[in-house]
């Protein structure tokens, strides 16, 4: 059994185990998540093509291997890289492989890993080995998170503000620690999420923001930094908060447009700030041949994310009171 997203609307249903091509693995899915864009997704928002099976953070054990396969065995442990490039595109052929012009994403604009089984091509599969299976699907969220960080290109000894404490706010302030920032400040809503990122000690200093009334709390901050940030990440995917990001950006510095938005939302920005203040802006979207970096990252240890899975439902996520959602099935279909 799958569960399938039309906008508004979930749907269960049966679908044949895939056959693979000599190239492919076929993957036993072992947990599946739900964040907060698949959430997007399912209110007919982001980049989804429906009827879509969803699923983009894959984990599972490897079932059955191509033909043409040697580095992996049955029973491997692995995540996936959801991303599909043409490689032949305007972009493509450039080295703008984030920009392909026929960009697609395994459980976003074709079917995904919300199943029992999933046929992936072998360069996109990687092994894992100390990471629990929760655990393992912060690794898409992480290669994201890394690209990021290398959009950003800040450096050493930066004083970064990140607002909003999602999986990937967390991981790109763990990436920005361990990479050369002198201070990380996260500010985000007073809740699990905020607890979360003060255990994993993913930053230097915390402000927790009241759901309701948080100008007390962003009038302390411009009080303690008047001069700013060097780096800002907006994280939260707020219109508002995206709007209001770039006055806590230092003369000079940079903002990172970091969060998942509906197509309608639109910011105001002074253009004689950014002009006067040489105020970089700068977008970072998914990500592209970040997974390796993103692997050995989670699975030394060296970003922690134990923690940011909690195994909830969907009412969960609408509450806000869970950093990611992951959802584990009970039962399975052999393969035949």
């Amino acid at each position: 059994m799958i569960c399938a997203f039309q906008p508004r609307a979930l749907e269960i249903k049966q679908v044949p185990i895939p056959e693979i091509k000599d190239d492919e693995v076929l993957i036993k899915g072992r947990v599946w998540t739900i964040s907060n864009d698949v959430h997007g997704r399912k209110q007919g928002d982001f980049l989804s093509e429906f009827p879509l099976i969803p699923g983009h953070e894959i984990v599972g054990t490897i079932a059955k291997l191509g033909k043409s396969l040697s580095d992996f065995a049955i029973g491997d442990r692995v995540v996936v890289d959801n991303t599909l490039l043409c490689e032949n595109c305007f972009f493509c052929r450039r080295g703008k492989h984030l920009l392909c012009e026929n960009f697609n994403s395994l459980g976003v604009t074709v079917a995904g890993g919300f199943a029992e089984y999933v046929a992936v091509a072998g360069k996109k599969v990687y092994k894992i080995y100390n990471l629990t299976d929760e655990e393992a699907t912060l690794v898409e969220p992480a290669a994201c998170a890394i690209h990021g960080l290398d959009r950003l290109n800040a450096p050493v000894g930066v004083e970064v503000l990140v607002i909003g404490a999602g999986p990937t706010g967390l991981l790109l302030a763990q990436l920005l620690k361990l990479n050369g920032a002198s201070k990380v400040v996260i500010a985000a809503n007073k809740g699990i999420k905020t607890r979360v990122a003060q255990e994993l000690d993913c930053g230097d200093e915390y402000i927790e923001l009241d759901r309701e009334n948080p100008e007390a709390q962003w009038a302390e901050l411009k009080k303690a930094y008047p001069y700013g940030f060097d780096v800002v990440v907006e994280a939260t995917g707020s219109e508002k908060i995206a709007n209001d990001a770039i006055n806590y950006v230092r003369r000079g510095g940079t903002l990172l447009v970091y969060g998942v938005y509906s197509k309608h939302d639109l910011v105001h920005w002074s253009p004689a700030k950014i002009f006067g203040d040489e105020i970089t802006i700068i977008g970072s979207f998914a990500q592209t041949h970040c997974f390796p970096r993103a692997v050995k990252y989670l699975d030394s240890g060296k970003i922690r994310v134990k923690g940011m899975d909690f195994q909830q439902a969907l009412d969960k996520m609408n509450s806000k009171e869970a950093v990611k959602v992951a959802v584990k099935p009970a039962t399975r279909m052999p393969v035949t």
